[in-house]
């Protein structure tokens, strides 16, 4: 089986490389990763500048790109006469629940290569001890995908509790929870005396009850939700229909 790896952290990353290391043993795996942290990218390409990469070793590849940059790159360019099996993102330093995933580049290079044509997972540690842990868990799932291939067509976003493998509670399959809206943004000087300003924190949680990612990993499960890219409302579309035909919408 032939693996791709991406992140958002960066190529040098913890979390990137514990999950290399432990796939070695059961697949070949390819690295691309930007060459620095590129937390909360989302789904953003580089259009303006040219891509440079540079070879770290062999298999491994830094971008001076966004994590989306580096899946398009692979899958496009480097690995497009020998396509990978499956696109891996992660392990990212932090969880990925509920609304983060709308920010989060480690989901976003997953879905780059779901666009691509490549079944691709998604995954993050709710904290930043046990990535060995992460990392035998998609060890796991990736022996599962190889002998019995997902039947749907989604993208895994897998959060994984940051415990040991005995203090795991199992596994769960999840919906996204939700977030109130973030708090206000942080007003300050630099040195200078020029203004700045910082993303104030998440807001705290609005759904996070049993059937949630939240819910699962503060009971030490292992969440897995399976994520649509088509991001249509489908069951909306004749609502909005009758709407524009019942106004004066020309």
């Amino acid at each position: 089986m032939k693996i791709l790896l991406s992140n958002d952290d960066g190529v040098f990353a913890e979390g990137i490389n514990t999950l290399a290391n432990k796939l070695s043993n059961i697949a070949d795996v390819v690295m691309v990763a930007p060459d620095r942290n590129r937390s909360g990218a989302s789904n953003s390409l580089t259009l303006e500048n040219p891509l440079r990469v540079r070879q770290v070793e062999h298999n491994i590849y830094s971008v001076q790109g966004t994590p989306t940059d580096c899946v398009h790159f692979a899958l496009n360019e480097l690995m497009k006469d020998d396509l990978p099996d499956l696109v891996i993102a992660g392990i990212n330093h932090g969880a990925n629940l509920g609304d983060d995933v709308l920010y989060s580049g480690t989901v976003a290079a997953a879905m780059e290569g779901h666009f691509l044509g490549v079944p691709a997972i998604a995954v993050s540690l709710v904290g930043r001890c046990h990535f060995s842990t992460a990392a035998d868990v998609i060890c796991s799932l990736v022996s599962n995908l190889e002998h019995k291939p997902l039947p749907i067509n989604r993208i895994l976003n897998v959060n994984v509790p940051d415990c040991t493998p005995e203090d795991m509670a199992g596994w769960q399959v999840t919906r996204l929870g939700a977030r109130h809206h973030a708090e206000d943004m942080i007003k300050q000087q630099d040195p200078r005396g020029h203004t700045v300003y910082w993303l104030g924190p998440p807001g705290q949680r609005q759904d996070a009850g049993q059937g949630t990612d939240f819910y699962a990993v503060d009971h030490k499960f292992v969440s897995i939700t399976p994520l649509l890219v088509d991001l249509t409302a489908h069951e909306s579309l004749t609502t909005v229909e009758q709407w524009l035909n019942d106004s004066e919408v020309s």
